[in-house]
């Protein structure tokens, strides 16, 4: 495979991630469904799966640089997991919103398993890895909106988790922000400090 055929790839790769990340974030914000611990552990899932694509996009295709996106989508898929089994009980519910009759983890669950089979797949051409480019060479319009995005995501969700967990731990089913909440969020704020 060609550097540019690799390239293009990762940056579709890394745009599958981008959308992943927006979507959540448009639940989030929309519906007002704030993630629960897992759910943002699952979006660190992703955070850690894109940043194996991006190194990929910067510094050109390397194993490593896979790795990194396989052990971020396994970490994901192991967390997606444990949250399908901890509602898999009947009459045990269900956290958030069911979208096409799954619910967000579930497609989660699929979207780690999609990523740790492509990135296998990328994996079986040996010919990337001969000539790596750097990525200051050849700046492409569709990797830097890809790599921008993402990291403006990865800024968005660190925020996001600030915001609703603020200093201490992640409330189980949360129902606020804790940052924006005067008492209780400057209270763990000072505690932290």
């Amino acid at each position: 495979m060609p550097s540019d055929l690799s390239r293009l790839l990762n940056a579709l790769g890394l745009i599958a991630v981008d959308t992943v990340l927006a979507l959540a974030f448009v639940d989030q914000l929309w519906f007002s469904d704030l993630p629960c611990p897992l759910c943002i552990l699952q979006r660190a899932g992703f955070t850690a799966a894109g940043f194996g694509l991006a190194l990929n996009l910067v510094f050109g295709p390397r194993p490593s640089h896979y790795a990194v996106t396989i052990l971020g989508a396994a970490v994901g898929a192991a967390l997606s997991m444990r949250q399908i089994l901890i509602y898999i009980v009947p009459g045990s519910g269900a956290y958030g919103n069911a979208i096409f009759g799954m619910h967000l983890y579930t497609w989660a669950f699929i979207a780690f398993a999609l990523m740790i089979i492509g990135t296998a797949i990328l994996l079986l051409d040996d010919r990337q890895f001969a000539r790596p480019e750097p990525w200051s060479h050849r700046l492409n319009v569709l990797p830097l909106t890809a790599f921008v995005l993402f990291l403006v995501l990865a800024v968005g969700n660190v925020l996001s988790t600030l915001f609703i967990c603020g200093a201490g731990f992640c409330p189980e089913n949360p129902t606020e922000y804790l940052i924006l909440n005067d008492n209780l969020g400057l209270t763990l704020l000072a505690q932290a400090l």
